[in-house]
């Protein structure tokens, strides 16, 4: 008798616990606000996406993003807090390209980027813009190839950070051009702009968006893009392809959350961006001269093996490391 009444409640118990389960993978999410970790100071290209994204999560799921920038170590310091966050939903990383090259050119990095994290959508895709002091005799891709090869060794162009997609795009152009120029790191792109307006930098390339203002201005030459196709915020402006066929090159946003994120979120966090991305908030970043990308989360995931791939060999090429 002692042994049965055993058996029943070890088997209610167990009926109980299986029910409990499903009951809480059932429940709806989010049910709380939750947080998008942007490893970047407030006011850039990538902190101007990611809070536009978010407000329209937030509107299409009835619960706030709540934008929370988490700067230091070249964006490592972010992710790393979303590495080792809860898998329920409710931390989220949204980060540039840098974020998967960030490994490759620091010594140390406390995760690993298809180890500790989940790949959720591709949101956009940034065009870079070859930027050149105006007082040069630069007005196209062929006119600075035969400038940098009349001055070898001579030239300079800026990079914003060790292992950008413009300081990737610059080695790129570098080998692909044939050119010898020197590379100077800069601590962001507002002093390299500062630079590059004041004659003490050649040449910059970074999204369109930090150059476009300038260059309208008259206070720099655009003299192409990077982009497969003209932008169309700079319609006038050559492709780099156009000169080197073949060359293309973006920075890129996406949305990431931790390791093991159930796939339930996981796919409907994909099909929210892609709502969001067929809004008004096209037209915005188009007009900054974003692309973006709506696509599955295996879309997403194959992206980025690719563009990591790629990105290893221009590094390991140029021996970009960050010191």
């Amino acid at each position: 008798m002692q042994r049965t009444h055993f058996l029943r409640a070890a088997l209610a118990a167990l009926a109980l616990a299986a029910a409990s389960s499903g009951f809480a993978q059932t429940q709806p999410w989010p049910t709380r606000p939750v947080r998008v970790v942007i490893p970047f100071p407030p006011g850039g290209t990538l902190d101007t996406v990611g809070r536009l994204l978010a407000q329209k999560l937030g509107d299409q799921l009835g619960q706030p993003f709540i934008v929370e920038n988490r700067p230091g170590g070249n964006g490592v310091i972010g992710a790393d807090v979303v590495s080792k966050a809860p898998a329920d939903g409710y931390t989220l990383l949204f980060n540039a390209s840098t974020f998967t090259t960030a490994p490759m050119t620091m010594k140390s990095v406390p995760y690993e980027v298809a180890r500790d994290f989940t790949p959720v959508a591709l949101v956009a895709k940034a065009p870079l813009s070859v930027a050149i002091n105006k007082n040069l005799p630069i007005t196209d891709v062929k006119s600075l190839i035969a400038y940098a090869k009349a001055h070898p060794g001579k030239m300079t162009f800026a990079v914003g950070s060790i292992g950008s997609a413009g300081h990737l795009s610059t080695e790129l152009l570098k080998r692909a051009g044939g050119l010898d120029y020197l590379i100077v790191p800069y601590k962001g792109t507002a002093p390299a702009f500062q630079d590059l307006i004041g004659g003490q930098i050649d040449g910059f390339i970074d999204p369109i968006l930090g150059s476009l203002q300038y260059h309208k201005s008259g206070m720099l030459r655009v003299v192409a893009v990077t982009s497969a196709q003209r932008a169309t915020s700079l319609p006038n402006v050559p492709t780099v392809g156009e000169s080197i066929p073949g060359y293309e090159f973006y920075s890129w946003y996406g949305l990431w959350g931790p390791a093991r994120l159930p796939a339930a979120i996981t796919q409907r966090l994909n099909a929210e961006v892609n709502k969001a991305l067929g809004t008004d908030m096209r037209e915005t970043l188009n007009a900054q001269g974003l692309l973006l990308t709506p696509g599955s989360v295996d879309d997403f995931a194959k992206f980025q093996q690719a563009d990591m791939e790629r990105s290893k060999k221009i590094i390991v090429a140029g021996n970009i490391r960050v010191e």
